[in-house]
């Protein structure tokens, strides 16, 4: 199973954190390199009707978070390196698939495949993370985590926008490529850390997130800031061709939304964070993210689009660590491979449905003639889920227990 986090040296500690965050830029890369550009290649190049694209997207999103939970019970079981590693690789089958995909059915194979790897890989990482980081230091951790993140967006879009110009099949490839580097890196250099203490049966851990009532309550609100979040990948990359006129406002979007990201992803949430805690800031960002994306339906020109994706991009860096970093909090240390995956619901659920509903919306709003609606209903969205979290977790004065400085392992440093 491996070593508690614990137990290794500083030295492997850091280690396994250089490699994660490595691993992190080029899990991004990867995935930004080809997932933004389905629709912009399949919809706009091919014809396909944006919904089709969405089903692909919505049933690669349910396949990977709703499956990742048990990619949590073996991380418990077993330990986190050798998952990580297989899943790597079995995604970088995926994305090559996808290379050669001209029918509807090939494309949805490749994706469900690329899915299974991402299954065994999510959970595992993020309690390898959990386990390797002490409490006081995960936000700062996560923190860069998402610059690293934002700097694989970057490269990622940048450089799948020009091989899409020669050819889709080369950008898949190169996506392949990045999948298989981070597996051999993990294989070779990430401790064999151990993520769950105790011996129980395999789905113990499952039983014991599902009935922990503040954890789940969080994670169902969550749904709906992934909702909007997911719209990132189907109809924001159909408005950015639409708007600016040619598939190189996709990169623009992307391009602009990494850069914040790479700016203000590590010292906007450690500014935010010596005044609020960590679930203050999620309600902040998940505003901001759901303000920002429900303007898009409203500006008509590239400056206004921009504006309204710098707004979304801001509350996604306030987003991100901080929901990391609440549940960390949250789950119980005996069983972070569990809880991680249970949490991976809420993604499945909101960005799965998210994918689903945008690319039917865009097209019922096209049909209607009523661009706006999308874009207002899926703000809406994120509005709700947004007052939901305030209500449960702010305003009962809970918060004041999800300071990541409160939160601590049996051992007592996580």
């Amino acid at each position: 199973m491996g070593v508690a986090g614990t137990e290794l040296s500083e030295a492997g500690r850091r280690r396994g954190l250089l490699v994660l965050l490595v691993s992190t830029f080029f899990a991004w890369a990867g995935f930004f390199l080809v997932i933004p550009l389905l629709a912009v290649h399949f919809v706009d190049g091919l014809g396909w009707a944006a919904a089709s694209i969405g089903l692909v997207l919505a049933v690669r999103q349910f396949v990977q978070q709703g499956l990742t939970t048990i990619g949590g019970v073996l991380a418990d079981r077993w330990g986190p390196k050798g998952l990580i590693a297989v899943g790597m690789g079995i995604r970088a089958i995926g994305f090559t698939g996808m290379a050669f995909a001209d029918r509807y059915a090939w494309l949805m194979t490749a994706s469900i495949v690329a899915a299974l790897g991402g299954a065994l890989f999510e959970s595992p990482r993020a309690a390898a993370i959990a386990a390797l980081t002490r409490p006081a230091e995960r936000p700062r951790y996560y923190a860069l985590a998402g610059t690293a993140g934002g700097l694989g967006i970057t490269v990622g879009t940048q450089v799948g926008a020009l091989l899409l110009r020669v050819d889709f099949a080369l950008v898949s490839l190169a996506a392949a490529v990045c999948f298989a580097l981070i597996g051999v890196l993990v294989l070779v250099a990430l401790p064999p850390v151990q993520v769950a203490s105790g011996t129980g049966r395999a789905f113990d851990g499952i039983g014991r997130a599902v009935r922990d009532r503040p954890f789940m309550t969080y994670n169902a609100l969550m749904i709906g800031h992934w909702f909007v979040w997911s719209q990132y990948y189907i109809i924001l990359p159909l408005a950015a061709t639409a708007i600016v006129g040619r598939a190189e406002g996709v990169a623009w979007v992307y391009g602009l939304n990494a850069a914040i990201t790479l700016v203000l992803g590590y010292p906007l949430p450690r500014l935010v964070g010596r005044r609020l805690v960590p679930i203050r800031a999620v309600v902040v960002g998940s505003v901001l993210a759901a303000l920002g994306l429900g303007a898009v339906g409203f500006v008509s020109g590239t400056v206004g689009l921009l504006v309204a994706v710098a707004v979304f991009s801001v509350g996604v860096v306030l987003v991100r660590p901080n929901e990391q970093t609440v549940a960390a909090g949250l789950a119980n240390p005996a069983a972070l491979g569990s809880y991680f995956g249970v949490a991976s619901l809420s993604l499945a659920i909101g960005g799965g449905a998210g994918n689903l509903a945008g690319g039917v919306l865009y097209d019922l709003g096209r049909r209607l003639q009523a661009p706006r609606l999308p874009w207002l209903m899926i703000g809406a969205i994120g509005l709700v889920s947004a007052a939901g979290l305030w209500w449960t977790m702010v305003r009962r004065g809970s918060d004041a227990n999800l300071a990541p400085t409160t939160v601590t392992s049996p051992e007592g440093d996580g």
